[in-house]
């Protein structure tokens, strides 16, 4: 195929480590974003430009522990505007790791399309021994070019796996294999030259949620929402805390299922009565966070499912707005 002829992927950039250096090839950790860009990216992938024809933006170029909603927006309404396109297939986003799953997931609620939408990033700055960015890119376009991929949501592709954006969530800190799905299992893997491809979501997302981006014109950012951690002697002091900074919502990260210590338990009554919308998760990775004490449902506490609390959290905001 010639170029004019092959199908366009947009690649999508927010910075993270798929775009950062170290000062020598053994660093690992603690590198920076610097004297590194997309474009440098992909031009050291040559296979790209035997497959795809990519089109590069830069949306940000921050380290994912500082994302921003602000930035969500921006990046929501470039991945719907590229989408909309007929020429182009599907869309990479690259991305750091550390928030990738909430901003996946996100996409996941908000985004109306139903082409590919693939997020990918690295556990390794590009200056790093075997650094894994240039193929986790690689296997990101081949996955958006796929039209098994199409219909499936948003999805995280990285170190041969991939997962839907709902069930995705960060396992390791430093690890290649940095992303999993404890309760659902990948949606796909790369084996070779192949994506065997698992299974599909089945919660609503991109085109059968309600949720748009129009929801989002004229916001600086979302509706506060808290995440507040349980632990022994914990007190409610920080969900107190949350209440008095304007949390339209807390997520409380209980143990087990979604449990309340008894000091904290009337902080979160209090919290409910004030109008603040309460949400039971659980810090425990796996599982589901069901109905507990009657006491709670009474309350109008929400127990959050199968939803971690960044994403419980995510899902509230995204309501609120």
């Amino acid at each position: 195929m010639t170029t004019s002829t092959l199908p366009t992927v947009v690649v999508l950039a927010t910075g993270g480590t798929i775009v950062s250096s170290g000062a020598s090839a053994t660093q690992m950790t603690g590198y920076s974003i610097t004297n590194f860009s997309v474009e440098m990216l992909t031009a050291a992938v040559p296979a790209l430009q035997e497959i795809a024809t990519i089109e590069c933006h830069q949306v940000a170029n921050i380290d994912s522990s500082s994302m921003t909603s602000r930035v969500w927006f921006d990046l929501a309404a470039a991945v719907e505007e590229a989408a909309a396109r007929d020429d182009v297939a599907g869309v990479v986003i690259t991305h750091g790791t550390d928030t990738m799953e909430e901003t996946a997931f996100f996409l996941n609620l908000v985004v109306k399309t139903g082409k590919p939408v693939v997020m990918t990033g690295a556990m390794r700055p590009s200056t790093a021994i075997s650094a894994e960015g240039p193929l986790n890119l690689l296997n990101a376009v081949r996955i958006a070019l796929d039209p098994e991929a199409a219909g499936k949501g948003v999805l995280v592709a990285l170190n041969d796996a991939v997962v839907a954006a709902r069930d995705a969530t960060k396992v390791e800190q430093t690890n290649v294999a940095a992303f999993g799905a404890p309760n659902a299992g990948l949606t796909a893997m790369i084996s070779g030259p192949r994506i065997v491809w698992l299974s599909a979501p089945v919660r609503p997302h991109t085109l059968r949620t309600p949720f748009t981006t129009a929801r989002f014109e004229g916001l600086a950012k979302l509706p506060r929402v808290d995440i507040v951690y349980s632990h022994t002697d914990d007190d409610g002091v920080m969900v107190e805390a949350a209440v008095a900074a304007g949390a339209k919502a807390i997520v409380h990260a209980g143990t087990g299922n979604g449990s309340i210590h008894d000091a904290a338990e009337t902080a979160l009554f209090t919290a409910a009565e004030k109008g603040v919308v309460v949400i039971r998760a659980s810090r425990v990775p796996g599982g589901a966070t069901v109905e507990g004490l009657a006491a709670w449902q009474e309350a109008g506490f929400i127990p959050a499912g199968n939803l971690n609390p960044q994403k419980a959290r995510v899902l509230a905001q995204v309501v609120l707005a």
